[in-house]
């Protein structure tokens, strides 16, 4: 098992009654206690903050730190251990011992309504991430619930529908995020609501016992979704240990399968001492705060601040630049002096008192959404300044000032209009909010809403330096006005803290180094799945293993922004890639990355691996390792990324296995996965023998 306790109350100090009632909530958010011999362990929802119910129904107040989406974005383990670490300590404060997250769900359709939650479309980059988090939730001694296992990638029919899906693709895309996850020892991992091939996630022993507890080595508890559980026996011969909530028919019916020998009290005391083990892991002395409120907030900033992507900067337009007694106006084409007159092919009359500062449009620079909605909503009592306000803090001479004169129709008034004009940028804030993006459905599309669209548009006609800054936690369609703004800021769904983290990278005093997790297409219909949602009854996982990058990649698609994609105010270059042999199939490779710049900076460098000559159809290149680096201006850092045997395998289907075939294999190292600019190839020549072994190599 991965816990090091080894459990020490007695299992005969149950009775068959106390078995039977500990295999379900005593709550809905707490176990049984027997009468009193055990601790009641307390879950709350996750993962971007502790969404714990108090006894009077309302929800405590506790950080906001930012979505999975985001920190994925920031390509940062250390973030990711610092969000788990954060978010723990506000479970410590609130007697949460086990917290429901983290998501590891892949990104299939940028429709899932809950996206935001989970890290990206990537098994590697989530699996990777996931496992940093649930490293920093259980340093301070308090336990994860790694979900939702498996295949739950849309919220549509979510209780009904059979996710039908061969076993390669569980294999290669919807399962190694967990595979990988685990062994960070997370104390649970939650089943999801669906079914997998005809058969629901919480009964099915082929995933639950066979793959996460022989395969994976899962030693811990298995729970269910809220309401997952269909059949009491079915799920305890599948190895469903603990069902959530409480159950008013659940004791009746485990006491009925009992005694008609559907379960067995070996399948019984198995999930008892699961739990056991569980609660005596909860009681531990482990649980110590050491970051205040104060550093909580200022963590979430932090975290933000890695994950938020500039996705365009024409002409250098970030970070803004502060007025000065000359600047050149953004309407005319000419110079605006310090009297306010413009000289542009002869004198042209200006209001000297005309607005030339910087013009913050949109409800969200006042109010942003700080994630999305349904059981991983934050309450907090952080209250935002206005994204105006905070540019202003930073640097005065900004002379930023908010439009309050309409949602999504700055201009309405003619001072507005006025303003827009004459301003030196516009900044204009737009995204979804939780009402779009949530849990229990999916999104009806992808654009913006046309308020939003329009405002963006419009005012483009009237100032040449429109900024905009989205606010979303999945794909957003670009199409109709990206040509028309000079930059673009991915806020994602950023938390409590995400208008500071904004300010900074506008203002510059924060280089952006977030890239995309996700790809943003140029239309929904790009997509592999468009606007399909399959049925009530089943949703067909047609596009096998080509999902996300690899699918634009393999079929030749168009994208607005890659997998990976993300630019900096700093420039870098690549270099000297070498290829070091480790072991039969370990390898280590090495590459420069130099700051071309004036700036320290970071670069999120990327390893991807093709199989050149592939004997069955695999994607053309997938992301095998990563490297987020702080890099000094003018200085160069040596990156080294280990690749084995999984690296280079396929999941082969007659075998039962994974395969590594032999052949050429490129190397490739990027800035994104469309921007490769290290390129090597390796050859693999294996015995057969060796061929034929190689089976769940990490």
């Amino acid at each position: 098992m991965f816990f090091d306790l080894k459990m020490t109350f007695d299992l005969k100090q149950l009775t068959l009654e106390e078995k039977l009632k500990l295999l379900t909530g005593a709550t809905p958010w707490q176990t049984y206690d027997a009468g009193g011999k055990l601790k009641k362990v307390f879950v709350s929802d996750g993962p971007h903050g502790v969404r714990k119910v108090a006894e009077d129904g309302s929800t405590v107040k506790s950080t906001a730190m930012p979505a999975l989406s985001t920190v994925a974005n920031g390509w940062s383990v250390d973030a990711a251990y610092l969000e788990g670490q954060t978010i723990a300590e506000d479970c410590i404060d609130n007697g949460v011992d086990v917290l429901l997250a983290p998501g590891v769900n892949i990104k299939r359709s940028p429709l899932c309504g809950r996206n935001f939650e989970y890290f990206s479309e990537d098994p590697y980059l989530s699996g990777h991430l996931a496992s940093a988090y649930i490293s920093g939730v259980q340093s301070r001694g308090v336990g994860t619930s790694l979900k939702h296992f498996c295949a739950n990638n849309r919220e549509f029919e979510r209780l009904s529908q059979s996710s039908e899906v061969d076993e390669r693709t569980l294999r290669e895309i919807y399962l190694p995020a967990f595979e990988i996850a685990l062994k960070a020892n997370p104390w649970t991992v939650m089943c999801s609501y669906n079914l997998i091939n005809g058969v629901y996630a919480s009964e099915n022993k082929w995933l639950l016992g066979d793959v996460l507890r022989g395969e994976f080595g899962f030693g811990g508890v298995v729970v269910s979704d809220w309401g997952a559980v269909h059949s009491e026996f079915r799920r305890v011969r599948a190895g469903l240990d603990l069902e959530m909530p409480n159950s008013s028919h659940a004791y009746d019916d485990l006491m009925r399968a009992y005694e008609k020998g559907y379960i067995t009290d070996e399948q019984i005391d198995r999930s008892v001492v699961q739990i056991l083990e569980l609660i005596e892991k909860s009681e531990n002395d482990l649980k110590k705060t050491v970051f205040t409120k104060e550093q909580r907030h200022e963590n979430a900033v932090k975290i933000a601040e890695e994950g938020i992507v500039l996705l365009k900067n024409e002409d250098n337009i970030l970070p803004l630049k502060p007025m000065s007694k000359t600047v050149d106006c953004a309407c005319s084409g000419g110079t605006v002096y310090a009297s306010g007159a413009v000289y542009a092919n002869g004198a042209i009359g200006v209001n000297p008192d005309a607005f030339k500062g910087v013009l913050v449009v949109g409800h969200f620079a006042a109010e942003p959404p700080i994630g999305g909605g349904g059981s991983s909503y934050v309450e907090t009592d952080y209250r935002q300044k206005r994204l105006s306000d905070l540019l202003n803090e930073i640097n005065p001479e900004l002379n930023a000032r908010y439009c309050d004169r309409g949602l999504f129709h700055p201009y309405a008034s003619k001072e507005n209009f006025v303003n827009a004009r004459t301003a030196r940028a516009v900044v204009v804030c737009v995204g979804d909010n939780p009402q779009i993006e949530g849990e229990g459905h999916d999104r009806e599309g992808i654009k913006l809403n046309s308020y939003q669209e329009q405002a963006i548009n419009e005012l483009a006609k009237v100032n040449e330096n429109v900024i905009v800054v989205v606010y979303a936690g999945s794909a957003i369609d670009v199409s109709n006005w990206i040509t028309n703004v000079k930059a673009v800021v991915w806020a994602g769904f950023s938390g409590e803290g995400v208008n500071e983290a904004v300010a900074a990278i506008l203002s510059g005093s924060v280089c952006p180094s977030g890239k995309l997790a996700e790809t943003l297409p140029v239309c929904l219909e790009d997509t592999f799945m468009g606007s399909d949602r399959g049925n009530a009854f089943a949703d067909w996982y047609n596009d096998g293993i080509f999902v996300g990058y690899r699918y634009y990649d393999k079929f030749g698609k168009t994208v607005a922004f890659p997998f990976g994609f993300g630019l900096s105010y700093a420039q870098f270059e690549y270099s000297d890639l070498k290829i070091e042999k480790k072991g039969e199939l370990d390898y280590e490779i090495s590459y420069n990355v130099t700051n071309r710049s004036i700036i320290d900076a970071k670069e999120v460098s990327q390893v991807y691996v093709k199989d050149v000559f592939a004997a069955v159809l695999r994607p053309e290149k997938e992301l095998k390792g990563f490297s987020k680096n702080l890099i000094k201006a003018g200085e160069t850092v040596r990156v080294s990324i280990p690749l084995n045997a999984r690296s280079f395998a396929y999941f082969n289907l007659s075998m039962k296995k994974w395969f590594v075939e032999n052949g050429e294999f490129e190397i490739l190292v990027g800035s994104s996965s469309r921007d490769i600019r290290l390129k090597a190839s390796i050859y693999i020549e294996l015995p057969e023998d060796t061929q034929q072994s190689i089976y769940n190599i990490l």
